[in-house]
């Protein structure tokens, strides 16, 4: 495939911490990726700000409110047929409590038990980054 004419997805995730817990979430079996986890968030919609996306994601996946702090982390991922420019940033929830809305399930976990999750590729080279382990 030509370089040249490889997508690339914007997309951001929040980093949602409650006492050395991190917010995860499971993506559907339907989904591309099917049941790997990740920082919630998404794609960044064409004219939407990183923190629209951010807090328009997160409603329609977990139905609460956050709000977004700055960005911590910055991953570029190539798949198969494209590239993921993965943002993480701080987030806090500022309203609600999470539910499995439009994700297959959600757990909050220390950074330790984070390698019994399978993370999505990009997910997992910008939490290495995080970590200081990459």
């Amino acid at each position: 495939m030509d370089p040249q004419n490889i997508r690339t997805i914007r997309v951001v995730a929040a980093v949602i911490e409650n006492n050395g817990r991190y917010l995860i979430t499971q993506r559907r079996p339907t989904a591309v990726l099917p049941l790997m986890w990740e920082f919630p968030g998404g794609r960044v919609e064409e004219g939407e700000t990183d923190a629209g996306a951010l807090l328009r994601e997160v409603r329609h996946r977990l139905g609460v409110d956050i709000s977004v702090g700055q960005l911590i982390s910055f991953v570029s991922h190539p798949y198969e047929s494209y590239v993921v420019d993965l943002y993480l940033y701080e987030c806090r929830l500022t309203r609600g409590e999470p539910t499995p809305k439009n994700v297959h399930a959600f757990r909050w976990a220390t950074s330790a038990e984070f390698d019994q999750y399978p993370f999505t590729p990009a997910d997992e080279a910008s939490m290495n980054k995080l970590l200081g382990l990459g």
